[in-house]
C-alpha cells in the first residue's frame, strides 16, 4: 500500500476529496494530514474521516522535526493542497520528485509569492484573462516554479467575477487532482 502526506492551511476540501477519494483503494492511502496552523478546519476533516493529523510551528519545520517525521514514514507522496510555506530546501533534495503542489492558474502565469487562492483569481479577473485553470506542479526550491505535471483549463465568461471563477478553479482540482495523485503513484 502506498502512503501519501498530505500539507495544508486552511479548511482542507481538497485534502477531504482526496482523502476519500482513496479510502477504498487498494493501491494508496493518506497516512498523515499536517497543517502549520493549529486551528486549521483540514485536521478536523482528516480525523473525521480516521487519517492521522497533526499540526507544526515554523520552529518545527526549520529545524528537522518535521524532516524527520517524514523521513520515518516515508511517503510515496507529499501532497500540498492550499499549503502556504514554502517547502524548506532540506526536505526538497530528501524527497525530490516526491512532492506535489497543485496551484489555482496556468503557471506560469499568476504564480509566485503571494499568489494564492482569491489573490489569483481577483488578479485573473482584473486582468480581463479569458481563461484560467490549474496546474498541477513538483515543488522546488522557487514558488510555482517546479515542472508541470498537469494543467486543465476552463473559460471566463464576460459575467464572471473573482467568487465564480474561484468555484470554477474548485471543480477542476476536484476532478483532477486524485486522478493525478493516483497517476504519478501508479509510475513510482
Amino acid at each position: 500500500m502506498k502512503s501519501i502526506v498530505i500539507f495544508a492551511s486552511g479548511s482542507g476540501t481538497n485534502a477531504e476529496n482526496i482523502i476519500r477519494y482513496f479510502q477504498d483503494s487498494e493501491k494508496a492511502r493518506v497516512s498523515l494530514v499536517l497543517s502549520n496552523k493549529k486551528e486549521a478546519k483540514v485536521l478536523d476533516r482528516a480525523r473525521e474521516l480516521h487519517v492521522s493529523a497533526m499540526s507544526f510551528n515554523r520552529e518545527a519545520m526549520s529545524n528537522g522535526v518535521v524532516t524527520a517525521l517524514l523521513s520515518a514514514l516515508q511517503p510515496d507522496l507529499i501532497v500540498l493542497a492550499g499549503y502556504l510555506w514554502k517547502i524548506p530546501e532540506s526536505l526538497i533534495h530528501e524527497f525530490e520528485g516526491r512532492i506535489i503542489n497543485i496551484h489555482p492558474a496556468l503557471l506560469p502565469a499568476y504564480g509566485g509569492k503571494g499568489m494564492y487562492g482569491m489573490n489569483v483569481h481577483k488578479a485573473v479577473i482584473e486582468d480581463r484573462q479569458k481563461e484560467s485553470g490549474i496546474t498541477i506542479h513538483y515543488v522546488n526550491e522557487h514558488y510555482d516554479e517546479g515542472g508541470i505535471i498537469f494543467q486543465a483549463r476552463t473559460a471566463i465568461e464576460t459575467k464572471d467575477d473573482a467568487e465564480c471563477l474561484a468555484g470554477k478553479i474548485h471543480q477542476l482540482e476536484y476532478t483532477h487532482y486524485p486522478r493525478i495523485i493516483e497517476n504519478l503513484l501508479d509510475e513510482k
